[in-house]
């Protein structure tokens, strides 16, 4: 094809296009591709000479071809030459507009700045309105506000004559009618308003006054009562102003009822003096009950239902005999007499049927769950009062030799009588103590800090009890005393385990269990009650609180082997075999780490036996449990064939002849060696299922 046909078949360019390297660099490179493409196409399809023939063929549909694209790409450069037009056209409209837009926008700003400086000439007329307002608003309220100071002095009068519904409904009058001068006026606070809070101050103490001789006006003017009671009741109903502070005249009452009753049975001019405690505790056990019974007969109709009047009475009587009973403690020390009063009337008669357990007295006023009257380190006081002044009887012993011999054998066998019939009859009082709590007939609400108070008594009992032994006699008169205090102390102990146990019992119940195996929650919450119920021993005297201690951890450690005894579990496989193994090894570094944190001394836990037991549920072969049964004994000599089979039970892999072999080895193993201070646990735990007593400890608490 020559150059000449080749330049006929270009497609001719829109004006303003041009087709020159430097300007369309991207147009030549098309085209010189192009070119290739077609010599190398051209070259295929006339390589062979019988193709020539069809060369005029070729040749008019590349024309048509060539027609057909430039009469497309004509079409495409026209459309976006009219595009181009029709955007330029609208960039010149819209041009026209913003500047159409910034002209009256310039307008409106010069328009804006002449109403300013009009405004601003205008600003003395507005206070001039404001002003005229104000005093339209005065005029049509002066006959009101002419009124306002002889309305003030018959409110004080009304107040005065203790009329206190119509004070109220006078002093509301007064307060409304400010209310309404305050939006007219802008908030201002006109001088003639200047005593109203005084006023209102004045009725509120008259409402207080009356509140606090509620005892007196429910006899005497009922009437005055339940008025002084309605205002501070409407008043707690009114809704509050925006911007005034509420007056809180319910609450102000009801302290005003608390503070009246004190003053009367609790100020300090009421405090007994020296020797006279006695007979102040008995004035009180009779005034008490009398006083709640006034309150439900006499008070409580004068006041609402939400007013628990009985329920505040016995609350704050109790709460002020507990603050006089601290102030009396805090002052001169009492002596041994009125020590003894103190501790026998506070911890026996106070909470009592002859006090405020009496069953004529409504369960509102029940105080048995609030504090009690004495606390712990009271009672620990008192008690050391009480036994450092009671002394005087080995004195008594002494000054008696310089009378005889005989006299002072005498006087030393009837103390030495005296003291172990007081220790019996504390011992049977301590039991009907616990039966009746137990059994819920007198539910104590302070049962364990009781319990460890009376430990505390026996160990400074036992402390001071050599001071009986005359001088040149064998010590061994002293034998029975001290075995009726070792058998006191057993009996406390004993008490405080069992009150333990019935505390861990119910969260036993799910262990050895599906949940107990994947989840450490249920010992945690044994953990968690066994920390609160021990909370209180750090006031046990030492050396008794280790012993505690150390049976408070042989007791959990009881519960936890009984319940693995009960064969709640069988384990279905070797995987759950193992996280048996490991539950018990981290249960066993739980309780260690609790009795730790309580001050028990390491040497004294029990809880390594449930590392023992981990080691028999974790053998891979049974044919070698006889090993770890043989090792398990000479640990524990108390174990049993019992035992031993029901830990065979948990596991679940042991076959008949294996357990057979087991037990064998059990009974026919080299004799245990004795182990100095050995303490019983297994002999404790009888499988199956024991009865509630059986699991007790029988050691130095036993």
């Amino acid at each position: 094809m020559d150059s000449a046909a080749k330049d006929k078949m270009k497609p001719a360019l829109p004006c303003g296009f041009s087709c020159s390297g430097t300007e369309w660099p991207e147009q030549e490179r098309a085209e010189q591709l192009a070119r290739g493409a077609a010599l190398k196409w051209a070259s295929g399809i006339f390589y062979r000479p019988e193709q020539l023939t069809r060369l005029g063929q070729y040749r008019s549909r590349e024309v048509q071809r060539t027609c057909s694209l430039e009469a497309r790409i004509k079409s495409v450069v026209q459309s976006y030459l009219e595009g181009v037009q029709t955007g330029v056209w609208q960039l010149a409209r819209a041009l026209e507009a913003v500047q159409g837009t910034r002209e009256a926008l310039s307008q409106a700003h010069e328009l804006l700045k002449s109403m300013a400086q009009a405004s601003q000439s205008l600003k003395p007329l507005r206070e001039q309105v404001s002003q005229h307002k104000q005093l339209q608003a005065l005029s049509q309220l002066l006959p009101r506000l002419q009124a306002v100071p002889a309305a003030m002095a018959h409110t004080q009068t009304l107040i005065d004559a203790q009329r206190l519904l119509e004070a109220y409904v006078s002093l509301r009058e007064l307060e409304q009618l400010q209310e309404e001068t305050w939006a007219p006026l802008g908030g201002l606070e006109l001088p003639v308003f200047q005593g109203l809070g005084l006023l209102a101050e004045a009725l509120s103490q008259a409402v207080e006054t009356a509140a606090m001789a509620a005892r007196k006006l429910a006899r005497e003017d009922p009437a005055l009562l339940v008025a002084a009671i309605r205002v501070a009741e409407v008043e707690a109903g009114r809704t509050t102003p925006v911007g005034q502070a509420p007056r809180d005249w319910r609450q102000r009452c009801l302290r005003a009822l608390q503070r009246g009753l004190e003053q009367v049975h609790f100020s300090t001019t009421t405090l007994p003096e020296p020797g006279a405690l006695a007979r102040w505790l008995e004035a009180l056990q009779v005034a008490l009950p009398a006083e709640l019974a006034t309150a439900e007969a006499l008070v409580a109709p004068c006041c609402p239902p939400h007013y628990k009047v009985v329920q505040l009475w016995a609350h704050t009587l109790h709460n002020g005999l507990r603050r006089s009973l601290q102030q009396l403690l805090a002052g001169p020390e009492l002596g041994a007499a009125d020590a003894f009063a103190l501790l026998h009337w506070a911890l026996h008669v106070y909470l009592g049927q002859e006090m405020m357990g009496s069953l004529e007295l409504g369960p509102e006023a029940d105080v048995s769950q609030l504090e009690p009257l004495l606390t712990l380190e009271n009672i620990e006081q008192l008690e050391a009062t009480f036994v450092a002044k009671v002394q005087i009887l080995a004195e008594n012993i002494r000054v008696t030799s310089l009378v005889s011999e005989s006299l002072q054998q005498r006087m030393h066998g009837m103390a030495l009588s005296e003291l172990g019939a007081f220790l019996r009859s504390f011992s049977d009082a301590l039991i009907r103590f616990s039966r009746d709590h137990l059994r819920g007939e007198a539910m104590a609400p302070h049962y364990v800090p009781y319990l460890l108070a009376a430990f505390n008594h026996q160990t400074a009992l036992s402390s001071s009890v050599s001071s009986l032994q005359p001088d040149g006699v064998a010590s061994g008169i002293l034998a029975p005393i001290e075995a009726a205090l070792d058998e006191l102390q057993r009996r406390i102990c004993r008490l405080v385990l069992e009150a333990l146990q019935l505390e861990l019992q119910p969260l036993f119940e799910s262990v050895p269990s599906r949940r107990w195996l994947s989840s450490s929650e249920l010992l945690d919450c044994v953990c968690d009650q066994t920390s609160r119920f021990c909370q209180d021993f750090w006031r046990v005297r030492s050396p008794a609180v280790k012993l505690l201690l150390a049976e408070a951890e042989r007791t959990v450690v009881l519960q936890y082997l009984r319940a693995l005894m009960q064969g709640r579990l069988v384990c279905r496989d070797a995987d759950e075999r193992t996280q048996a193994a490991e539950r018990l090894r981290h249960d066993a570094a739980q309780l260690k780490e609790l009795f730790l944190r309580l001050g028990l001394e390491e040497n004294s836990h029990c809880a390594p036996v449930l590392l023992a037991l981990r080691e028999l549920l974790n053998l891979r072969d049974p044919t070698l449990l006889g090993l770890e049964v043989a090792g398990l004994r000479q640990q524990f000599p108390d174990v049993s064939e019992d035992h031993v089979s029901a830990l065979l039970d948990l596991r679940g892999d042991v076959s008949r002849e294996q357990r057979q072999a087991a037990l064998i080895s059990l009974q026919d193993g080299s004799p245990p060696s004795p182990l100095t201070g050995h303490r019983a646990l297994f002999s404790l735990v009888p499988a199956p299922t024991p009865s509630f007593s059986s699991c007790l400890p029988s050691g130095p608490c036993s």
